[in-house]
């Protein structure tokens, strides 16, 4: 379970009953997070240290979706404040501190192997990246937020349905010798690929966020195909890898457990398991 920011009560239910968590930061925190030690040091203390013993802390997600934008240059700095705050406390060994980034942090993504950041946000990642291989021993990540609905949406003449939603019999992308049958494959070889160009080889992906809303865009928007994307991420997706890494063992989320009902009228407001009420949306299992 993700959850974006600090919350006693959540952090109370989730003691002892064996849910792994990934932990945010606030994003108007960082700048306090990065530019004070000590505050970094509180941080950890009022929001980790408390319930350690019996939570399963994996990820720590420091930022989200800040970068490119003015709030990215603070990432890095933050990262490594929090690092030397956890490190005393001996749960590095349980818990990677990273941050989660947008597919709009690349500036080229298509095909695959040609990808790069984007100039806005080169800056902020290549700090982000320098970062991320000073922790963790080399066994860094890095969090992607990747949508294939988003992408089918924009572009339905070009992009099939099933290379979007699931895997198509066809690939979607052959770039050189490798094909492409899933939308989500070649959003994360991209990343993999402008972490490679710019010294984060070593770095793994893990997927912080993605999803089907079931409700909003007419007929691409239904209860089966959330259901389809949903369980084919979950049972095809996670614990594989992808063409250019195969052999890196996939993580990540399913965005998210709630319908959003205070959000803007349309898709962001249909991506949840179950609705605010409670009441599931559809059977997922």
């Amino acid at each position: 379970m993700r959850i974006f920011k600090p919350d006693a009560q959540i952090q109370e239910a989730v003691r002892g009953q064996g849910i792994n968590i990934a932990i945010g930061t606030m994003n108007d925190d960082l700048p306090t997070l990065a530019n004070n030690p000590m505050s970094a040091t509180t941080w950890v203390r009022t929001n980790i240290v408390p319930y350690m013993n019996n939570t399963l802390y994996e990820y720590l997600v420091v930022g989200n979706e800040v970068v490119p934008g003015n709030l990215g240059k603070y990432v890095a700095p933050a990262m490594l404040n929090l690092y030397k705050a956890i490190e005393p406390i001996g749960a590095l060994s349980q818990l990677k501190i990273t941050t989660t980034v947008p597919m709009s942090a690349l500036g080229v993504s298509f095909p695959p192997s040609a990808s790069n950041f984007a100039n806005a946000a080169m800056s902020d990642m290549t700090a982000i990246i320098q970062a991320l291989n000073s922790m963790q021993n080399g066994n860094s990540i890095l969090m992607v937020n990747a949508y294939p609905y988003f992408a089918y949406a924009s572009d339905t003449s070009h992009i099939s349905k099933e290379y979007a939603n699931t895997k198509s019999s066809a690939p979607g992308v052959v770039d050189g010798n490798l094909e492409y049958h899933s939308l989500i494959h070649a959003m994360l070889d991209a990343f993999y690929t402008a972490l490679g160009k710019n010294g984060g080889s070593s770095l793994g992906v893990v997927v912080g966020e993605t999803g089907w809303p079931s409700a909003g865009n007419g007929e691409i928007t239904i209860p089966f195909l959330s259901v389809m994307y949903n369980s084919f991420f979950r049972y095809y997706i996670l614990g594989s890898g992808t063409p250019m890494r195969p052999n890196n063992k996939l993580d990540g989320f399913v965005f998210e457990m709630f319908d959003e009902n205070e959000k803007p009228g349309g898709v962001e407001q249909n991506f949840g398991l179950y609705r605010a009420n409670m009441t599931p949306v559809y059977a997922f299992c």
